[in-house]
């Protein structure tokens, strides 16, 4: 297995491989954080092309300014504040894009989950997904990044602009929003 000290040293060789030019150093770098970049886009987005797309957008974006990154250790977070950015740009395009009726108020359009998504998905998996959707684009974000991609503090810090603090309790204070939100739910399943 291969010691942290290792690996570190070998990030840093690929990534500066990556900036030099090596379209291959990059193909690693690629095929080692697209699928958490995509999991996490798909977390927010809650559509899979929405979710494929933006990932490909958050890597040619990172390509482009991968001269920028001075630490390889800090590459993952680096990638999810690109990736939160692509996000936002797509949620305002959809939100600009949304159908107006008459009265003037934006239509919420959900689409709908495919079949075998239905069928895999269970009841507590929707009320979750419920309690996340409730949150704040920004708020769920940094949640995600925290418990579902395991990212330090203050790489979440890096990657959403905020200072540690702010990210701090922005966490806890979606914890408290989910707590809340599945309360019932949990007293209920008891």
């Amino acid at each position: 297995m291969e010691s942290a000290a290792a690996r570190s040293g070998s990030d840093r060789e690929l990534l500066l491989r990556a900036q030099a030019g090596n379209a291959e150093a990059f193909r690693v770098i690629f095929d080692r954080e697209a699928p958490g970049v995509r999991r996490f886009l798909g977390d927010l987005l809650r559509d899979d092309a929405a979710a494929d797309e933006g990932t490909q957008e958050t890597f040619v974006r990172a390509h482009l300014r991968l001269t920028t990154l001075e630490q390889p250790e800090k590459l993952q977070g680096w990638l999810f504040g690109i990736a939160r950015m692509v996000f936002l740009e797509q949620l305002r395009r959809k939100s600009r894009d949304a159908p107006m009726p008459e009265d003037g108020e934006p239509m919420r359009v959900d689409s709908a989950p495919t079949p075998e998504a239905a069928l895999l998905s269970g009841e507590a998996d929707k009320v979750l997904d419920g309690a996340l959707a409730d949150l704040s684009a920004e708020r769920r974000a940094a949640l995600l990044m925290r418990l579902d991609h395991g990212l330090a503090y203050g790489d979440i810090a890096a990657a959403m602009g905020w200072t540690l603090q702010k990210v701090k309790n922005e966490i806890h204070r979606a914890r408290l929003q989910l707590r809340e939100r599945l309360a019932s739910y949990l007293e209920g399943a008891a």
